[in-house]
């Protein structure tokens, strides 16, 4: 769906995951099988993997948790629920007796997608356009670096894109109407 604002030209995207990390303070090393044993909707296989995997309802959130005290939240659709999803688990894991103290969450990636509502030939928009790097035998999207803002979108020749590598929505906000300006002038597109 395309809005224009002014002269600028903006199409809705949707958020579909944001990435958030969390450090923390502790004591000692905190003992991922004392997590497993008192708590639900967990998972730890230490023979495949180092931390531990806890899921939450509500946030639907997805985390890593590691001896270190450190965590990394996955699968949520709102920034705001990061600090949500992480004092969860904190509470969580202080009943079972861990001294956690001082999180600092922090957004590292918003996956966002959108559809450009045309085509794009991925073969001259890596002609055209620096930083895009295309194999169809190895992936069916363009994968281009945009610079500033710095995010990263994969783009699809039915003009999907993804966007990745965004700290805040704003940058996203941004960084579309660039990338169909860029595409206007690429010519690697049918609708211009």
């Amino acid at each position: 769906m395309e809005h224009h604002r002014g002269d600028k030209l903006e199409i809705s995207y949707k958020v579909v995951n944001i990435v958030a990390t969390v450090i923390t303070e502790i004591e000692e090393k905190i003992d991922l099988n004392q997590i497993i044993q008192k708590c639900t909707n967990v998972e730890y296989h230490p023979d495949r993997f180092p931390g531990l995997i806890m899921r939450l309802e509500n946030p639907h959130a997805t985390l890593l948790i590691f001896s270190s005290g450190k965590m990394v939240i996955t699968g949520l659709r709102k920034t705001t629920d990061a600090n949500l999803a992480a004092q969860q688990a904190l509470e969580k894991m202080q009943n079972i007796g861990f001294k956690i103290k001082h999180p600092i969450v922090t957004i590292q990636n918003i996956v966002a997608t959108s559809s450009l509502n045309m085509n794009v030939d991925l073969n001259v928009l890596t002609i055209m356009m620096d930083n895009v790097m295309y194999e169809p035998e190895v992936f069916p999207a363009a994968i281009y670096k945009m610079q500033d803002p710095k995010v990263v979108f994969l783009i699809f020749s039915s003009g999907k894109i993804v966007c990745l590598g965004a700290k805040v929505k704003e940058t996203i906000d941004e960084a579309i109407p660039i990338l169909i300006k860029q595409l206007r002038e690429s010519e690697a597109n049918d609708l211009f």
